[in-house]
């Protein structure tokens, strides 16, 4: 017999929401009957809380957020920072330096809003295959003249930066030995394209847990689905740790079960299978 879950974590784009990026009826049923059993709901996601859909903003039942691949995870009732791990912002410098001398496009989350240099934003089309990606480049990422001098700046550090490669050889070579060129930094992916660089300690793993013990829940009654690799840290410290159908292969290797697609509402599925039997 399984053992009451606490917190169901729940990875956006490929798990919750489905290939169009939209939440089905069918996982929204699983969430309200859940949450209605006493479990937290928490949105689990690469994303800033402002990037993320509308309709998971709304959700009367979701009462924390662990957001920019665990870099950040609030309290929504109050506002409450309850905890944070950032890249320094000399060290993001660097970083978006070493960017420039490549075929990429890049940008970056400080201050949970998502920032980009006006001329990178402009060769978006150029770039990114996916028009849903795009899409949310358009009404999400806020241009300014010069990134990197708009960080020196503004002072702040930085919750992640990201780039976008059209040469997949070169993504596959630089999201192995990015972490290796720069010290106490991860790099991660949420789609075929990009590669997310956060803070050694912003993974969602880590910050699962952080949530888990800031709100009383034992890790083993904890619940995570992801399906891309920034979601790997999270599969392995729940207590049970399930993967999309159309995950990448090494989420599965690190999951325990294995549910139906983002399109066949796998959520649904492993809810009920682990939460509401």
């Amino acid at each position: 017999m399984h053992k009451p879950v606490g917190i169901i974590a729940l990875d956006l784009d490929g798990t919750l929401l489905n290939s169009e990026k939209e939440l089905s009826p069918g996982n929204l049923a699983a969430l309200q009957r859940a949450a209605d059993a006493g479990r937290e709901i928490v949105p689990t996601t690469g994303r800033f809380y402002g990037g993320m859909p509308e309709v998971i903003r709304q959700l009367p039942f979701v009462h924390y957020a662990i957001t920019i691949n665990g870099a950040c995870v609030e309290d929504l009732a109050d506002g409450r920072v309850l905890y944070s791990a950032e890249i320094p912002k000399d060290q993001a410098i660097r970083i978006m330096e070493y960017m420039d001398t490549l075929p990429v496009i890049y940008d970056c989350y400080m201050g949970s809003a998502a920032w980009m240099t006006e001329a990178l934003k402009a060769k978006v089309d150029e770039v990114v295959e996916d028009p849903r990606i795009r899409r949310m480049f358009y009404e999400l990422r806020q241009p300014v003249p010069e990134l990197k001098a708009f960080i020196a700046e503004g002072g702040q550090d930085v919750q992640k930066t990201q780039f976008f490669a059209t040469d997949m050889k070169l993504r596959a070579r630089l999201l192995e030995e990015m972490p290796k060129m720069f010290e106490n930094i991860v790099a991660t992916s949420s789609s075929p394209q990009n590669v997310e660089i956060n803070n050694i300690h912003a993974n969602k793993g880590e910050a699962l847990l952080a949530l888990a013990d800031a709100i009383g829940v034992p890790r083993e009654k904890v619940l995570a689905f992801g399906d891309g690799l920034n979601d790997v840290t999270m599969i392995k410290a729940a207590g049970v740790g399930i993967a999309m159908e159309n995950a990448e292969a090494v989420v599965k290797e690190a999951a325990d079960w294995v549910t139906k697609s983002c399109d066949e509402d796998g959520v649904a599925a492993g809810i009920e299978k682990y939460c509401l039997k």
